[in-house]
């Protein structure tokens, strides 16, 4: 069977989107016509199409596609990745097909077309989705595996297990793992040390060995890796640099020397394009709503207690860059000057900041906590690209002074109005104490699961959980 990777399944592919593309154009016929009894279209009794669309038109879709990496599997192993970039490159072969037939066969009427595009997008949709199903079930069967023997069962030897036994559309199998300490030979999937890593090859079915090793053991990598050099097998080291890195690694070019970033962006600019977008979109729709609503509760809490109805205040955004942030004062004018009733330490040392019973807290205060109504004015802060709508809560700058070096990485994104972790206990859970939440959130970040975490947060406030 085709594997989910191989240039035969890249040229099937290309074969099956160019013949469906002339399936929709045949389709669009047939459709039309039984379309002519409608009010809204004019009756056309016999569609005859030139032979020549049939040629052309399937070869500018490959051709649009080709340009979005589609037959590319490796880039779009996920469906989310897969689904989209079909789309956006649909979306641009229906605009190339559309200025061809302006420039030439102008009889072809638009409705006809836009079946056409229509059935087109589906029956791709259509098949890719049959594939995926047909390969999962094939893959939840342990069906045709690659078999992958790990060396080093280390942290980096053990995330990469994990994240191919997470993966279930990558089509791999960890068989187990070679290690040469002592106390690790003693877990149940590590069968031996990695002087024999040459002998497993050649007796096991291994088809990939990944190389995870520290970094002192440099000369035995080199070792390694000759012995392996003429076997039948693929070799994938891992650098052990996941205590350096910030966010993620990636392979750039520098100097026109490929080298490894330690800070790659988490974002890349297509998504950083599309978050931004999404922000200010959202953002202006809502303004002429929020704005009445916003005087109303700055009014409220000018006559609730004496001071200034919205508060500003030293955060911490993407990359470490402090920002100001805006809230509505839901605390008495000199709340910080009384931090220290309330400011505490847990059992493990680690300081806890807000209480249930705060009595800093103003009659309006604690209903603007409880419905979130107080993060209103950074709506201005995403306006000005310093916050978005969903990240990462930011934080204040003396508590990510007491940050450990991984929990940084929650840096790596904008940070947010909403997020993960709000969505997920809010006040209830510190942010600063469960910073795996935002991570989950940096390495899993899609559009989608903005919209998802939007949608989660207006149910989470409705039910006043966890906020005080």
């Amino acid at each position: 069977m085709l594997r989910r990777f191989s240039s035969d399944f890249a040229v099937l592919s290309i074969l099956l989107d160019g013949a469906f593309v002339a399936v929709g154009l045949y389709i669009s016929i047939v459709l039309r016509q039984m379309a002519n009894p409608l009010d809204f279209v004019q009756d056309i009794p016999v569609i005859v199409l030139p032979l020549e669309l049939y040629l052309i038109f399937p070869l500018i879709w490959v051709l649009t596609l080709l340009i979005f990496n589609i037959y590319d599997g490796r880039k779009n192993i996920r469906v989310i990745d897969e689904f989209a970039s079909l789309t956006t490159g649909s979306l641009l072969a229906t605009i190339a097909s559309a200025g061809i037939l302006y420039l030439t066969y102008r009889d072809i009427s638009r409705f006809q077309f836009g079946i056409f595009a229509v059935v087109t997008f589906l029956l791709m949709l259509m098949w890719r989705s049959v594939f995926r199903t047909t390969i999962h079930r094939k893959y939840s069967r342990r069906a045709e595996m690659r078999n992958v023997l790990i060396l080093g069962a280390g942290s980096a030897g053990r995330k990469i297990g994990e994240q191919i036994n997470l993966e279930g559309m990558y089509g791999l199998c960890v068989v187990g793992y070679l290690d040469d300490s002592l106390k690790k030979q003693k877990e149940a999937d590590v069968v031996g040390d990695l002087n024999i890593a040459r002998e497993i090859v050649r007796s096991t079915r291994i088809d990939d060995v990944v190389v995870a090793l520290p970094m002192s053991a440099h000369i035995r990598l080199n070792q390694i890796i000759a012995e392996l050099h003429d076997l039948p097998v693929r070799v994938w080291v891992i650098p052990d640099y996941f205590s350096l890195t910030l966010h993620k690694a990636g392979v750039f070019d520098f100097a026109g020397i490929p080298m490894l970033d330690l800070r790659a962006p988490a974002l890349d600019e297509y998504q950083r394009m599309l978050k931004r977008s999404f922000d200010l979109v959202v953002c202006t729709l809502l303004l002429p709503f929020l704005f009445p609503l916003m005087g109303l509760i700055a009014l409220a809490i000018r006559f609730d207690s004496p001071g200034k109805a919205i508060y500003v205040q030293k955060r911490v955004g993407e990359n470490g860059k402090i920002f100001t942030m805006y809230k509505f004062r839901s605390m008495v004018s000199n709340a910080e000057a009384l931090r220290h009733l309330v400011e505490k330490k847990d059992s493990n040392g680690n300081r806890i900041h807000k209480i249930p019973d705060d009595p800093r807290i103003t009659r309006v205060g604690k209903f603007l906590r409880q419905t979130s109504l107080d993060e209103l004015p950074q709506i201005f802060n995403v306006f000005n690209g310093s916050m978005s709508l969903v990240g990462p809560r930011p934080e204040m700058p003396d508590f990510v002074d007491e940050y450990q070096p991984w929990q940084r990485k929650r840096f790596a994104v904008p940070q947010g109005i909403t997020g993960w972790w709000q969505v997920n206990g809010r006040s209830d859970r510190p942010m600063h104490l469960h910073t795996e939440d935002d991570l989950y959130y940096v390495q899993h970040y899609s559009i989608w699961l903005d919209l998802q975490i939007l949608a989660r947060t207006v149910w989470v406030v409705l039910r006043r959980k966890g906020a005080f």
